[in-house]
């Protein structure tokens, strides 16, 4: 299978286990879908976890390459940079296509934490971690863990309420509490007064 037919087969399971979860999506409606035959799948992937794997991976890639242009467009200073990932929310969820994260959805159809599954949704979402601990130290955070975690709960609280209620308001409300805890995090501390 060319690259380009490989990518469409899994943009294909992407879309579908977006819209109807891993578990759901069977491989005969990823194969009708995509119009690829089921030795032609079995070639390339050993078995559905292996699709869903490759799929979380592609789908990871793609993430990754979104937020790092989505700052370097949107963020002039190191500030702007942290709220790139907040700014974006409107869109997604706007998105008609917008059915929530591909990862929170793996980790809860693949609960135990020792499957690859869950394993590389949890991955993702340390990755997500990192991305913002480091543009919450750019910015001059005091602790930026901590600031990176309030941000990522953030984001994945406005997510899961944007997919489950369908309130794709909640971004602009993502986006006001993200910049109330940035400037938190990043403000001066209070000068101790002189006794």
């Amino acid at each position: 299978m060319p690259a380009s037919r490989r990518e469409h087969l899994l943009d294909t399971a992407i879309g579908l286990f977006s819209e109807r979860g891993y578990r759901a999506t069977g491989i005969d409606t990823i194969l009708t879908k995509a119009g690829v035959a089921k030795m032609t799948l079995y070639n390339h992937f050993k078995s559905k976890d292996e699709l869903v794997l490759a799929a979380l991976r592609l789908s990871d890639e793609r993430t990754r390459r979104h937020f790092a242009e989505e700052v370097s467009r949107r963020g002039a200073g190191p500030r702007e940079r942290l709220m790139a990932v907040f700014a974006d929310l409107e869109r997604w969820f706007a998105d008609p296509a917008f059915n929530g994260c591909l990862f929170i959805k793996a980790a809860a159809d693949y609960p135990d934490a020792r499957d690859p599954i869950h394993a590389l949704a949890a991955e993702h979402k340390r990755m997500l971690r990192q991305f913002l601990e480091g543009l919450a130290r750019d910015a001059g955070a005091r602790n930026p863990a901590d600031l990176a975690l309030q941000l990522q709960m953030l984001f994945d609280g406005a997510t899961v309420q944007a997919q489950v209620c369908g309130n794709s308001g909640v971004a602009a409300q993502a986006r006001q509490t993200a910049e109330t805890l940035i400037e938190a995090a990043i403000a001066p501390a209070a000068p101790v007064p002189d006794n």
